[in-house]
């Protein structure tokens, strides 16, 4: 492995995130951070269930549909 980090490598690079950010800013970054890998997954998991839903449209019969007229 090419990075071989102890706790005490941790313990430092925490203690860094703490006075670049804040204390009171800490809550925004991990929820940040949070949003961000559950977007970058659901991205993930849509691009599997477009090529499904592509597959479906394609093998099913299109229906019609038709729009009722507004009544004024």
């Amino acid at each position: 492995m090419p990075f071989k980090m102890g706790p005490w490598e941790i313990a430092l690079i925490l203690v860094i995130i703490l006075i670049v950010f804040g204390v009171g800013k800490l809550p925004q970054v991990g929820n940040a951070i949070g949003k961000g890998i559950r977007s970058f997954k659901k991205g993930q998991a849509g691009e599997d269930e477009e090529e499904k839903d592509k597959k479906t449209v394609a093998a099913s019969p299109k229906k019609t549909t038709r729009k009722k007229a507004a009544k004024s």
